[in-house]
């Protein structure tokens, strides 16, 4: 059976990233910082720990390669949105959204890089974000975190290339989430979590010649500035 192994899994786009991979009878591992009762299949397996840390990294990493010889899917997904200004954002916002969604994505895939090479058809998938290519106002310190996080998926990509490990930058625009939790914007103006997971699994079945080194993907009516 065919492994994935997705941080952040248990709602919005990591959720629906498992979901379809457990539909294509992959066994799937997930991380949240609390796990859900309600999300069960056979194939599903949680593990809890904040990812904002390295040792919390590590542990899930640990638990993973514990269980499984090889990782086929790695889908660097966990990620926060503080909104700020540079200038007058909260203190902290910075490291926490470096940590949360630059250094997990570091960490883990340098802690699981031996059983991704296992694979026969290895595949890492980093949800990076519209804001790796578009700064905006308010984004502050995230867009920064994820102008770093494309830029280590770029250099991920090189690195890895001769060895025929696939790589893709996955950037989603305005997607409905938690991240947009109480917004009185109608849900037809926003991307839905399954378009990208839907995406995600189109690049994966890609021939084995062939990457899709990035994917954009926003609402049919654009970004919500």
């Amino acid at each position: 059976m065919k492994v994935a192994v997705i941080s952040g899994g248990t709602k919005g786009i990591g959720r629906a990233i498992a979901e379809l991979f457990l539909e294509k009878n992959f066994r799937v591992y997930i991380s949240a910082r609390s796990t859900d009762a309600d999300f069960v299949h056979r194939n599903l397996v949680q593990y809890e720990a904040d990812l904002a840390t390295r040792n919390g990294v590590i542990a899930f990493a640990q638990s993973v390669l514990a269980e499984e010889n090889n990782i086929d899917v790695l889908v660097n997904n966990v990620g926060v949105f503080m909104p700020g200004s540079l200038i007058d954002e909260e203190e902290g916002s910075f490291e926490t959204q470096i940590n949360t969604n630059l250094a997990s994505t570091y960490h883990l895939t340098r802690a699981v890089i031996s059983h991704i090479r296992n694979s026969k058809r290895p595949y890492i998938f980093n949800i990076c974000s519209t804001a790796s290519i578009t700064p905006y106002m308010n984004g502050g310190s995230y867009c920064i975190s994820k102008y770093a996080q494309l830029g280590f998926t770029k250099v991920l990509r090189e690195e890895l290339k001769s060895e025929k490990i696939k790589v893709s930058a996955v950037m989603p625009g305005a997607t409905l989430t938690n991240s947009w939790a109480g917004t009185d914007l109608p849900a037809e103006r926003f991307s839905q979590p399954q378009s990208v997971a839907q995406l995600i699994w189109a690049a994966y079945q890609l021939p084995d010649s062939t990457v899709m080194e990035e994917i954009v993907v926003r609402p049919i009516d654009g970004d919500i500035t």
